[in-house]
């Protein structure tokens, strides 16, 4: 199955508690490509990035299995950069630098051996690029599944409910969930959302796990316990990544099987907050996969 992946690809600076990194690789549309690489072999990444960018590192994602014809690079320009520092409870961050550069100009336009993609995850970027996007696709996906902020809610809700119109799953932190729907309980936050557009929706609570929704139906998968957290950087990008890089490898869309795809998604994130940039999730095997998700059967897992 292929996977059409559309999101940044960028630099970081990153401080935290346990050290400052600076320069480093980061970007949703790497974060989501390297987590979705360990279920599917066929990526298609679509950003923008300046020719600042290192040549090792498209090495690396071509070696991962992402085709990079949909990756433009601006001449004399430079990547998109973000610094951040965390609070020391790691849960909270200031933005101290965000430089738009070659992304300010950013209109993807799809090659077209893009186009008839099976499955689209659309990356945390404005409700127009998602849409242009969605445009340009020659045939309807199996599944599209999308990101966004509360930024987005703020200065572009009305172009927000129109792709969210367009989407199979929707993923927001719980935060988002309540602004977007106005309402305080998940519960009924999850209901206002669906009725926007997607029929299923995920919730993510950070080191609290995350929700499902669909219908009346929810599942909930806790987050991992671990012995240190480096960086939380690109976490929700990698369970993204790697939610529908599963879901693209089985080929079935269904609630059961996006239970486990939640826990798969789980799974990825947990693998990158263990170090900094993509240090962790490009350094995996199938056995270093394979004993995280027993983890997880083994942290939920009782006799009634």
């Amino acid at each position: 199955m292929s996977l059409l992946v559309v999101g940044t690809v960028a630099y970081d600076t990153i401080e935290t508690p346990f050290g400052k990194e600076e320069m480093v690789i980061g970007g949703s549309g790497q974060y989501i490509g390297y987590a979705a690489s360990y279920f599917v072999n066929d990526i298609k990444i679509v950003s923008i990035i300046g020719d600042d960018y290192q040549d090792k590192e498209l090495s690396d994602m071509k070696n991962r299995g992402m085709d990079l014809d949909g990756v433009e690079v601006v001449k004399d320009g430079k990547s998109f950069f973000w610094a951040g520092k965390y609070h020391d409870d790691m849960n909270g961050r200031d933005t101290l630098v965000t430089d738009l550069n070659v992304l300010a100009d950013f209109d993807p336009k799809i090659p077209n051996g893009y186009k008839d993609s099976e499955y689209i995850m659309l990356g945390n970027l404005t409700p127009d690029i998602q849409i242009s996007v969605l445009d340009q696709l020659s045939v309807k996906p199996k599944l599209v599944m999308l990101d966004t902020m509360n930024f987005w809610m703020d200065v572009a809700l009305d172009r927000l409910k129109e792709v969210l119109k367009r989407v199979d799953v929707l993923t927001i932190n719980d935060e988002e969930a309540r602004q977007l729907s106005g309402e305080y309980a998940l519960i009924k936050a999850a209901e206002v959302i669906q009725k926007m557009g997607p029929k299923y929706l995920i919730i993510k609570k950070g080191e609290h796990g995350a929700l499902l929704f669909h219908g009346d139906d929810v599942f909930f998968a806790p987050a991992l316990p671990l012995h240190q957290v480096k960086d939380p950087t690109g976490a929700g990008d990698c369970f993204a990544g790697g939610f529908i890089g599963y879901m693209a490898s089985t080929g079935d869309s269904s609630f059961e099987n996006m239970k486990r795809g939640i826990v798969h998604g789980s799974a990825m994130a947990s693998f990158c907050v263990e170090d900094f940039s993509n240090w962790n999730i490009k350094k995996l095997d199938q056995k270093n996969i394979d004993d995280r998700l027993r983890r997880f059967y083994n942290l939920t897992r009782f006799e009634l």
